[in-house]
């Protein structure tokens, strides 16, 4: 194998560019700048290391985890995050387990009943009450071995988004400082262009409820990222002064779909746009050409990066899409 551009690796790997720049900001992954060549390059190691990382996503391994990793390989560390996991997953396991035996007994007593008019009296009944009490252990025989068409399948069976895991929020409109910058590492310039802008003008003092949006502009189609674009938005009072590279903008505001992510999850967003588009309720409502531009990101509890020491801050980020009811 040779050395691969950025864009042939998103493409061979199936992984967008942002989330290759954003494993090289958090250093899981490393890049490099070949002479007279414009683009970053990777080389057989680094794409062996990102074939890794996403073995280890879809295994549901946090990326935080993934990094602890690779800086310790020791076996017995190895084992520990594994086991870790496991102790989570066995969690998970007998709690659906339990809903399962829940369901399939009231089906059972539903077919047994006579009474047509039971509907749901029988959430009421002591055996019922008594099945939720202890969670049942039941044993899930799975094979010690799986292939990756199986985790494949396994991860695209999880990553199908339920109704309960998405909120339709309402935005309200609002005067925005709006920052835009383009380039391989946009996000990462404009966020501390934001971050200082919010610290010199004191904006946490005049406006503690301030609410910090940003999205793709454009998404850019360059092998070294050369075009692409990254805007964030922070909402500011009525007259607030806004200096130069800040612009001021007015966000329309309106009705959107939000799911929760962890800073870096940046995949995900392909699963929140199919619930998007297989909803029986509502459906996508943009409405520049440009669509990219309505696929926002709100930092949430972004005054935390103020409050608290960045070792307590834990980033959650909510992925937007505007939609109307049908």
């Amino acid at each position: 194998m040779g050395l691969l551009t950025i864009s042939e690796v998103s493409r061979n790997l199936n992984i967008s560019t942002r989330t290759l720049r954003y494993y090289e900001q958090i250093e899981l992954i490393q890049s490099q700048k070949k002479e007279d060549y414009a683009y970053r390059i990777y080389d057989e190691t680094a794409v062996r290391r990102l074939q890794q990382i996403i073995v280890l996503r879809k295994l549901r391994i946090p990326l935080k985890q993934i990094k602890s990793i690779f800086e310790n390989s020791e076996k017995s560390h190895i084992i520990e995050v594994f086991q870790k996991n496991i102790a989570e997953l066995d969690i998970e396991i007998t709690a659906l387990t339990t809903i399962k035996t829940i369901l399939q007994s009231l089906v059972a007593r539903l077919n047994e009943s006579e009474k047509i008019n039971v509907k749901l009296d029988l959430l009421h009944d002591n055996d019922i009450l008594k099945i939720v009490e202890p969670l049942l252990l039941t044993k899930i025989n799975f094979k010690e071995e799986k292939s990756m068409d199986e985790l494949d399948k396994a991860n695209d069976s999880l990553n199908k988004l339920q109704d309960r895991e998405v909120r339709i929020i309402y935005l309200p409109p609002a005067e925005v400082a709006s920052i835009h910058c383009t380039g391989g590492a946009a996000e990462l310039e404009s966020g501390n262009l934001l971050h200082n802008f919010i610290r010199e003008t004191k904006l946490y003092e005049v406006k503690p409820d301030f609410r910090h949006y940003g999205f793709n502009n454009p998404n850019g189609n360059m092998p070294d990222g050369s075009d692409h674009g990254y805007e964030r938005w922070v909402t500011i009072p009525d007259e607030f002064e806004v200096k130069p590279p800040f612009t001021k903008k007015q966000f329309a505001g309106g009705l959107f779909c939000a799911y929760m992510i962890p800073m870096g999850s940046f995949e995900e967003w392909f699963k929140l746009y199919n619930w998007a588009q297989n909803n029986e309720k509502y459906e996508l409502n943009f409405k520049e050409q440009i669509v990219e531009r309505e696929c926002m990101e709100e930092h949430l509890n972004y005054m935390n990066k103020f409050m608290l020491s960045p070792d307590n801050v834990t980033i959650q980020i909510d992925l937007l899409l505007p939609i109307k009811e049908k």
